[in-house]
């Protein structure tokens, strides 16, 4: 960067050196208290405390969830999101400020982007001379159960807030902290939990002639859907079908009368996922015929989230930004991630373009020692992972400036004003 080059993100983020201290004890407070899906009381009372205090209007939408609204002016109205909550992880990371709650830890990186947020809101309202618009911060709750933003949605967030112009949001990644990686299309698969109840007749174990058992069914169910991918999906397009768990009995001796298999499916285009569902039912609903079921089977959708596939123009814009800002060399192409998140289900309550980008945190010299090993899935600890410990600088400072950035790309005055 050359720092002779003033520019209304530079003006913007003069701010930040001295707000590291604050950073810094805001990411380990919410470290050391992570909560679940739903349960984010304290985080959201943190958050619409420090919202206030910088002076935005502050709505609690969808439970725990909070957004916080700073109308600066005419211009477009940008809206960034960050996801509070934190999984049902046992911490190994032996961090001074690793959590405290039995059983809960922030393993995907959620108290990264509260922190990094609520320090771009910051930093915004403290230079409203430097730009012109509307900044929007959303905290959702529930990410990690595939709901949050539904639920916003649902509790009228469409109506509550401005109508945004664009919608922005980040994950912390294992990549090399110091990098932000971007692409455009999809990068996160659209991902459909499935619940599968298929009956059979229950009989004692020694009279198997007098059941239709269901154990036996299940098993061939599960190797049929393993041909989905292998032999239906035509090579070179994505597709995942995961049988996560198959139950069914209580004792040796006693051939029950139902089993259940839980399956998890991916993909990132609406048409293969169209394909591989119907596929799913053609062969449960097969394999239940030619085993002589009694009942017709059950489908039970749940946990399910969207497909995440970045506007093109959004992208290219903001990615350009960050260049200017970071290096071309801070900037990655991102590859497509087989992980899922709830986020565009948000803008696209909206019906608003958005971009959503990745965030490294991982030490840069263990990540590069382990690049050149060929060690890195090994070596470097991934999101839900107990060890999974972002490294507080310089990760937070760019998260910071990666949300300044990209909000500044349309409220900097480069792009023409919108109006809302």
């Amino acid at each position: 960067m050359n720092p002779s080059n003033t520019t209304p993100e530079r003006e913007i983020l003069a701010g930040l050196p001295p707000a590291m201290d604050w950073l810094t004890e805001t990411y380990k407070q919410l470290h050391r208290h992570p909560e679940l899906s739903f349960q984010e009381h304290e985080t959201s009372a943190l958050v619409s405390e420090q919202l206030t205090n910088f002076g935005y209007s502050v709505q609690h939408i969808g439970g725990t969830g909070v957004v916080g609204v700073l109308a600066n002016g005419l211009g477009p109205t940008v809206m960034s999101r960050a996801d509070m909550d934190a999984l049902p992880v046992t911490e190994a990371t032996g961090l001074p400020y690793a959590s405290e709650t039995e059983g809960v830890m922030h393993a995907c990186g959620h108290d990264v982007h509260v922190t990094a947020l609520l320090g771009a809101a910051r930093l915004m309202a403290e230079s409203q001379s430097a730009w012109s618009g509307t900044f929007a911060a959303v905290f959702q709750p529930a990410e990690e159960a595939g709901g949050g933003s539904r639920i916003m949605v649902g509790d009228g967030l469409v109506g509550k807030v401005p109508r945004p112009d664009v919608v922005l949001g980040q994950h912390v990644m294992p990549l090399p902290a110091g990098t932000l990686a971007t692409a455009a299309g999809p990068v996160l698969s659209a991902a459909d939990s499935m619940k599968i109840t298929v009956h059979g007749k229950g009989s004692h174990g020694s009279m198997p002639h007098m059941s239709v058992d269901p154990v036996v069914l299940a098993a061939s169910i599960v190797l049929k859907l393993q041909t989905i991918v292998s032999r239906e999906t035509r090579p070179g397009e994505f597709a995942v079908v995961t049988v996560g768990a198959l139950n069914a009995g209580t004792k040796s001796n006693i051939i029950p009368d139902r089993a259940t298999l839980l399956l998890n499916i991916r993909n990132y285009d609406d048409a293969v996922r169209t394909r591989v569902l119907a596929a799913i039912k053609r062969i449960v609903e097969g394999e239940c015929a030619a085993a002589g079921s009694p009942k017709k089977p059950e489908f039970e959708f749940y946990d399910q989230f969207p497909l995440t596939s970045n506007d093109a123009s959004a992208t290219e814009l903001i990615t350009d930004a960050f260049a200017s800002h970071f290096g071309q060399d801070s900037v990655q192409q991102a590859d497509r991630q087989t992980a899922s998140e709830d986020f565009s289900a948000i803008p696209d309550a909206f019906g608003a373009p958005y971009s959503y980008r990745f965030l490294g945190g991982s030490d840069p010299q263990a990540y590069q020692a382990a690049v050149k090993n060929g060690t890195v899935d090994a070596d470097i600890p991934a999101n839900h992972s107990p060890y999974f410990a972002p490294v507080i600088h310089p990760t937070l400072a760019v998260g910071v400036q990666a949300h300044v950035v990209a909000a500044m790309a349309y409220l900097g005055g480069r792009m023409p004003s919108i109006s809302n």
